[in-house]
């Protein structure tokens, strides 16, 4: 009987495995997702636009806490939300960042020919302006990219790296281990969308190298939130591209309306960027640019990582 309770419960901790914390903080964000759920496309007014991004938040924000706080003992600080000064400029570093990747692929296919730009200040829906329409689009993604790295991130990768903690691991070991399940997860997550390839699958997967990179260097969560936000909304709302194989944000607002042509292999075709090897180049320069960043503002190795179990006691 103790085995079997120990196969769920860790008697040293008092509290319930990493494993059944993270599958315990999916379901209740499925849960109030669903309960929340709000139809979305480009013809719904602009409140059901913000109400379906504010849905997937609010589940999020509800999941980590409530879970993070009962099973984790944990407060949301501790999940990388720390609101202090260097937070907010490692948060602009990351809006930056997104910025300069995605409009450094846009000018590459400009260039190259393989972008031809049909109309600027484009609206979908013939009802729709295109300042609110963007407006609305930017805190919807703003939403979005919050949402998943809380999910990814945040609440996955510090229990996962909990969970891979064993003696004969060492905690920096299995935060490395964590890292690379959550990037898996992250790129299996993406498979079901649409025009999604093996390729595309393996960049998704690339993608969470470089978001979770300044997570478990510094514990921050702020450079993958603000890489997230404008990588999707520079991606979709700007220049045009779908977001990994998404195309509503693109065909309601967009400053460009593209376009493509070359192989779909480097430019990612219908997938998007992220479909292509020119999304793989710009993910690398990202991690360059991350390291370098910590490196000269903190003064940390490319090679020293943060340690969630090392770091975080129980409370």
């Amino acid at each position: 009987m103790s085995y079997l309770i120990s196969i769920f419960w860790n008697r040293e901790e008092n509290r319930l495995r990493a494993g059944y914390r993270i599958l315990l903080q999916m379901t209740v964000f499925m849960f109030v997702r669903k309960l929340l759920s709000f139809h979305f496309n480009s013809s719904v007014s602009y409140w059901e636009q913000l109400a379906f991004g504010g849905s997937r938040i609010i589940a999020s924000l509800f999941s980590v806490w409530l879970v993070g706080r009962l099973l984790d003992k944990r407060k949301m600080k501790d999940f990388g939300f720390h609101f202090n000064k260097d937070w907010w400029i490692d948060l602009a570093f990351g809006l930056g960042l997104g910025v300069i990747l995605m409009t450094t692929i846009f000018l590459v296919e400009l260039s190259a020919g393989w972008i031809v730009i049909k109309e600027f200040a484009f609206v979908g829906p013939e009802d729709k302006s295109f300042i609110p329409s963007i407006t609305v689009f930017f805190i919807v993604l703003v939403f979005a990219g919050t949402n998943e790295e809380l999910n990814y991130r945040a609440y996955f990768l510090t229990n996962a790296a909990e969970g891979f903690n064993y003696k004969s691991i060492g905690p920096k070991k299995a935060v490395i281990i964590a890292w690379v399940f959550s990037c898996v997860f992250f790129g299996v997550f993406h498979i079901g969308n649409p025009n999604a390839t093996l390729f595309s699958t393996l960049n998704i997967m690339l993608a969470g190298v470089a978001l979770g990179l300044g997570f478990v260097m510094t514990g921050s969560m702020a450079i993958p939130i603000g890489i997230h936000i404008t990588w999707n909304f520079f991606q979709g709302n700007v220049f045009g591209f779908p977001i990994s194989g998404n195309t509503v944000f693109m065909e309601s607002a967009s400053f460009f309306r593209i376009e493509q042509l070359g192989s779909d292999s480097i430019t990612g075709g219908a997938f998007g960027p992220e479909g292509g090897m020119l999304c793989t180049l710009a993910l690398l320069i990202g991690i360059a640019l991350t390291l370098l960043w910590h490196h000269y503002r903190y003064g940390i190795k490319w090679n020293e990582i943060y340690s969630p179990i090392a770091i975080l006691p129980l409370n």
